[in-house]
């Protein structure tokens, strides 16, 4: 079979195909003949800067292939999506039972990796805000695989305001098109009137003018890769609040509230209330053209890879 992978720490240039043996499912395995597999910022970040070369794990949705002993839940045949956290660039892949869930019939595996996991990240993030009917949000990298379902999720939540922020004025049109109130850029001095509730998928350097965004006694939920600082001075003149969201925690200690924010996701979605936007479906050889357009922010919405 064949799977992407790199030795040395890079670009998108650093990413390689190569032929190997396929896996094999362990005790409480499922094999995955991979269909799409979602490409994110925060694995793009790891081939530039994880401390040592790792395994390019991620989303992926696909037909099981094989199951581990003592796997109940699933058999070949079935169609999932999960979290594989081995060699998840690859035509087969390993995932364990407890991280996947059910692909319904009216979704493609395309349409799970655009939406399981970045939706479960922005309905997560928006939640952990505490968020009031009425209330305004902003999003910053709106036009991303979570940024864009952030945007319609906030509206469809009872936000009165939803401003999308992003690093360029060409995505505008695709950012009103997602329902949001106002658009801005990171570069415009001034990203409008204050709002409540700030979703911050960027980080670093963005973070003091995401915090200068909110109102007083705002919050700001920080749910990137991408770190950065804060000034405390900053929160307790305007009596703000920086909440970090991370969605492993949800799905290990409340499994129940994750399930219910999946079957949500998908009702969304069957009723076209929620959309998901593909900005491209590549093959896996072409996975540095993918992360290359991830690292430029060029992309209006999900980059998924397609072995097929």
């Amino acid at each position: 079979m064949r799977r992407v992978r790199y030795e040395v720490n890079g670009g998108p240039e650093v990413l390689f195909t190569e032929d190997v043996a396929a896996p094999v499912a362990g005790p409480g395995e499922l094999l995955i003949r991979s269909e799409a597999i979602g490409v994110t910022l925060p694995t793009v970040r790891k081939v530039r800067e994880a401390a040592e070369p790792a395994q390019l794990g991620g989303e992926l949705a696909g037909t099981v292939e094989a199951v581990g002993e003592g796997v109940t839940a699933f058999a070949p045949g079935d169609r999932v999506t999960g979290l594989c956290f081995a060699h998840g660039y690859a035509e087969l892949a390993v995932i364990h039972e407890s991280m996947a869930s059910r692909i319904p019939d009216h979704a493609t595996a395309v349409d799970a990796v655009a939406l399981v996991r970045s939706g479960l990240v922005a309905r997560g993030a928006y939640e952990a805000s505490r968020p009031q009917p009425g209330e305004s949000v902003l999003v910053t990298a709106a036009a991303s695989g979570v940024g864009q379902l952030a945007v319609q999720l906030a509206k469809l939540s009872g936000a009165a305001r939803v401003v999308a922020a992003s690093g360029s004025p060409e995505k505008a049109e695709f950012l009103y098109g997602l329902g949001a109130d106002e658009v801005v850029t990171y570069a415009d001095a001034s990203w409008g009137e204050p709002v409540d509730v700030v979703l911050d998928g960027v980080g670093g350097e963005l973070l003091a003018p995401a915090l200068a965004a909110l109102a007083p006694g705002g919050r700001l939920v920080a749910y990137s890769s991408g770190g950065g600082t804060v000034q405390a001075y900053d929160l307790l003149v305007g009596a703000k609040s920086v909440i970090g969201f991370q969605m492993a925690h949800i799905a290990r200690t409340r499994p129940d509230l994750y399930a219910v924010w999946l079957d949500e996701l998908w009702e969304l979605h069957a009723s076209g209330r929620v959309r998901t936007r593909v900005a491209a479906e590549l093959p896996l050889d072409r996975a540095p053209e993918a992360h290359a357009l991830i690292e430029s922010r060029g992309n209006l919405g999900k980059v998924v890879l397609v072995p097929a």
